[in-house]
């Protein structure tokens, strides 16, 4: 079975976008462009850019509540997710929360048939086992696509995220802990049924991310 990865970019320019993403491209299977470190007023020119590689692409627009760089309100993130969906991307990451309570939102996004990717993050901590199991029916509401995160204090918070593949259903789950207690975690959802793994061309956009190359090498190894 071959590892799929996904580069995330996170420049802060159209072209640079344009630029790194052509050799992340290159390297992996799938890219996630972090739409949220780039300005607002860049974004629609940047998609035109990128428009022809998007069947690729996993798009994002993390606000600072949810660990990111958007800096706009809720309404101003609200109508750049519509503009990103009107291009049909792979996969358009949304967060649990803001379709929770969006749903003209929610109902929007159904009509443009884009397919959702349901995020949730937990950056302090891993919730208990019960807890993360309601969070997946829950979030599987809005698409069977689901990437649930939290953070690992402990091995068992890292075991903890990747026994939900045994809990998933029909869903494609993408579950990990973050930090360096759960780095590994990175490497062993690919084993447990993740569509895919996070990963860097070089410095890391999350914590406890490895890079492409480090991936190739961990999969390769008989």
């Amino acid at each position: 079975m071959k590892h799929k990865t996904c580069v995330s970019i996170a420049e802060t320019t159209p072209n640079k976008v344009k630029q790194v993403l052509k050799n992340a491209l290159k390297k992996s299977d799938f890219v996630e462009v972090r739409f949220d470190f780039l300005k607002r007023e860049q974004i629609p020119q940047t998609l035109e850019l990128i428009k022809k590689d998007l069947n690729r692409i996993v798009c994002t627009l993390r606000p600072k509540t949810e660990g990111g760089k958007f800096s706009g309100n809720e309404k101003e993130r609200m109508s750049i997710i519509k503009l990103i969906a009107e291009y049909n991307p792979f996969l358009l990451d949304v967060e649990f929360n803001m379709l929770k309570k969006n749903p003209q939102l929610t109902e929007y996004l159904k009509s443009t048939k884009t397919e959702l990717l349901v995020s949730w993050h937990d950056f302090k901590k891993t919730p208990k086992a019960t807890e993360l199991k309601k969070k997946i029916t829950q979030m599987s509401k809005f698409s069977n696509n689901i990437k649930i995160v939290s953070t690992a204090k402990t091995t068992d918070d890292a075991i903890r995220m990747l026994e939900l593949y045994s809990k998933k259903g029909k869903n494609n789950l993408i579950s990990f802990a973050m930090g360096d207690i759960g780095r590994i975690s990175r490497i062993l959802c690919l084993y447990l049924g993740s569509p895919y793994t996070y990963v860097s061309l070089g410095k890391a956009v999350a914590p406890g991310q490895f890079s492409v190359d480090e991936v190739k090498k961990i999969a390769s190894l008989k």
